[in-house]
């Protein structure tokens, strides 16, 4: 197993369980720049792993009794702590908070179980959270108040004279400050974003909120349009596969403008030839470089409905990389042998030279493959028909091998969003995937795992997507719910195969709760990372597999087409080992890490944007099904995938009990509640600038 440095540092501590040198620390892990070991030192103190005694010895923090906790949630009276190795959060009462405040990393100590499970104290706070926060301003005769946007569970004040003339309603950005007088926290404005009724300055600040870099330094610009700016020269195509001849085209969506994937295909006797040709980032990005830093800062690009926050400036992802149609272009291609059974049985990577024929878009492939294409979309694919008829062919056996081999065919729970010329959400819809583009995510994840498998048989450096095993706990709520609704769990525990949950969604689906157990299966499975290691992918059941596929919008990406760059131009696998060793390690956490936070910035921003639509829509009906319950009320999804939540308050003289999981029953008319019953909902209320949505009971 591969391990960063900090990784070791850990380790041997841990192992040794007690205090250490310094100097034979470093000694232990080879570290021989005093300058870098006490860099890692002071990383991990930061991150709580570790103490440095007052005789000047470190000892970790697990073998001095204390556990390193990051506060996650706050109120006045109490908050909680998730454990850095995420055991059970911990309940902490503010009198214990020794000044911690929500996003801090503590040591906790007098840990002891309590009515409100494991209840500790906090030792000393290692590292401070951000003192900058995003909210919604609410004024009062007397002062203002933010409404954070954070898990703060209560208002905080802001100071006299502090308020930058902000209105009641106005989405802001403060600054945080305590007073050990008054033991409370109060605020500074320093930024307004505009009226919190609009899901686009929502987005700003959330944008901030998540610390999500959205504007280039004027150096990187500069260096992406000289780089831009250079021209295919011969010496490129005499070092390279010229494959411009050949019939390749792209397939992507209608708006998409960077353009990073192309597919050549031919049949040959009892084999396909499948090219998967990447756009060749790591040609013009080097390591090191000023576009590379800020790359390596970002980690992905981030999408939202009204704009794409990208990883690389627009001038190399639009631009000079784009494999836009009619342009040659420099690639980095996967050439994959597949036999007739769906089974990998060659595969090449090379660098190459391509000219696009067709930019492809997915809804028009859809019709041609549905037949329903009118002949002017005819004419347009006319040079590259016959290879889309065979990649549909040939995407439809690796479909079915995937499902033989386990699979998890999972739902999408993703929205489409309809915007108007103002920004403004018009329109909500699920995001339905057709068969064009399953044929692209096919033929995506054999050639990552192809490189995946590359990279293995010759034990170099590298960054592989990994899923791990299911957490036994959530087996357990998975087990309860699907038991609940009348499915057979039999096959599901600690021990099951991504097979056991694949012939559970197959059993799940055309009942009317088929998305719900999607989406608990979903909440099941441990969160797919990055890693040094090939610890195998359960969600697609392989045992190696990566991504290559998308250096325009994904870090790790371009680390591998780095890695993979040097192996097949010669470069010596030690030479490679001492350049990407710790490297792989390093990306794999931070992007990771910066991958985590797109989603959650996404998600909250759609959240925004599902309420702008819905409050346009107050006091109207919707058809529904129940997605959730609990013992407040019960959680709808509307057919437009919208989510919403009714509170029992709302049901006047009724006594409500949860008499199983996925059931309220009321005991005074004997009514049910059950997950997966349609219902119908008016919508109540809608909040722009938390994204909560409040539905009341249509018993019409």
């Amino acid at each position: 197993m591969r391990e960063s440095k900090k990784e070791q540092i850990i380790r041997i501590l841990i192992n040794s369980n007690i205090a250490l040198e310094p100097k034979d620390l470093a000694e232990k892990v080879h570290i021989n720049d005093l300058n870098k070991f006490l860099s890692i030192i002071r990383e991990l103190q930061g991150e709580g792993k570790l103490i440095i005694t007052k005789r000047g010895k470190i000892i970790s923090s697990k073998s001095s009794g204390l556990t390193p906790a990051k506060i996650i949630s706050q109120s006045k009276l109490f908050a909680f702590a998730r454990p850095l190795d995420n055991n059970e959060d911990i309940f902490i009462l503010a009198e214990d908070m020794k000044t911690a405040i929500l996003g801090d990393i503590v040591l906790l100590h007098r840990i002891k179980q309590s009515d409100k499970g494991p209840r500790g104290e906090v030792e000393r706070i290692v590292s401070k959270g951000s003192r900058t926060i995003t909210g919604t301003i609410e004024r009062w005769h007397n002062g203002c108040e933010l409404v954070p946007d954070v898990a703060f569970r209560y208002n905080i004040p802001i100071l006299r004279g502090a308020t930058l003339g902000a209105r009641d309603g106005d989405k802001v950005k403060v600054v945080l400050s305590s007073s050990p007088r008054r033991k409370q926290l109060s605020a500074r404005v320093v930024k307004i974003y505009g009226k919190s009724e609009s899901a686009k300055v929502c987005s700003d600040a959330i944008i901030d909120e998540n610390d999500i870099p959205s504007v280039f330094p004027q150096a990187v610009i500069l260096e992406a349009k000289k780089v831009a700016s250079k021209q295919i020269t011969s010496k490129d195509i005499d070092s390279r596969l010229d494959l411009r001849d050949k019939l390749i085209f792209t397939i992507d969506s209608e708006d998409a403008k960077d353009l990073d994937d192309a597919i050549s295909i031919e049949k040959k006797d009892d084999s396909w030839f499948l090219g998967v040709h990447i756009a060749d980032v790591s040609h013009y990005i080097k390591k090191g470089s000023l576009i590379d830093s800020e790359a390596q800062l970002r980690g992905t690009s981030v999408y939202f409905a009204d704009r794409v926050i990208p990883m690389l400036p627009k001038e190399i992802s639009n631009g000079v990389c784009s494999l836009n149609a009619h342009e040659d272009k420099l690639t980095f291609s996967a050439l994959l042998e597949i036999d007739s059974k769906g089974n990998l049985k060659n595969f090449e990577f090379v660098k190459t030279i391509i000219n696009s024929k067709v930019r492809g878009v997915y809804s028009e492939i859809n019709k041609i493959l549905s037949n329903t294409a009118d002949n002017s979309l005819l004419e347009k694919y006319s040079c590259v028909l016959p290879s889309i008829f065979e990649a549909a062919k040939l995407a439809k056996l690796l479909e079915e091998k995937s499902n033989q081999r386990g699979n998890m065919d999972l739902q999408s729970s993703e929205s489409r969003f309809k915007l108007d010329e103002n920004g403004v959400c018009i329109d909500v819809s699920p995001r339905v995937q057709g068969e064009s583009e399953k044929l692209i995510e096919q033929f995506m994840i054999m050639a990552n795992q192809a490189a995946a498998s590359y990279a293995k048989s010759v034990e170099i450096p590298f960054v592989y997507r990994v899923h791990e095993s299911p957490n036994p706990q959530k087996i357990d709520e998975l087990k309860k719910l699907a038991n609940a609704l009348g499915l057979n769990t039999s096959r599901i525990n600690v021990n099951s195969k991504s097979s056991d949950f694949s012939k559970l969604l197959e059993n799940s689906k055309n009942t009317t709760f088929s998305k719900i157990i999607s989406h608990q299966v979903l909440r099941t499975m441990s969160k797919a990372k990055y890693s040094p290691n090939p610890l195998g992918h359960f969600g697609l059941s392989l045992q190696d597999y990566c991504h290559f596929t998308s250096p325009i919008r994904r870090y790790p990406d371009t680390t591998i087409h780095r890695i993979l760059s040097d192996l097949i131009s010669g470069v010596p696998i030690n030479t490679i080992e001492k350049i990407y060793g710790e490297f792989t390690c390093e990306v794999s956490k931070s992007c990771s890490d910066y991958e985590v936070r797109a989603m959650r910035a996404e998600r909250d921003a759609e959240k925004c944007y599902m309420a702008e639509y819905m409050a346009q829509h107050i006091g109207e009906i919707f058809n529904g099904i129940i997605s959730g319950i609990s013992s407040r009320g019960i959680f709808v999804e509307l057919e437009n995938s919208v989510e919403g939540f009714i509170s029992l308050d709302l049901y006047e003289n009724r006594k409500f009990i949860l008499s199983n999981p996925v059931t309220l029953t009321d005991e005074v008319t004997n009514d049910n509640f059950s997950i997966g019953d349609n219902i119908k909902v008016k919508v109540l209320s809608a909040k722009i600038a938390n994204g909560l949505i409040d539905f009341a009971p249509c018993e019409e």
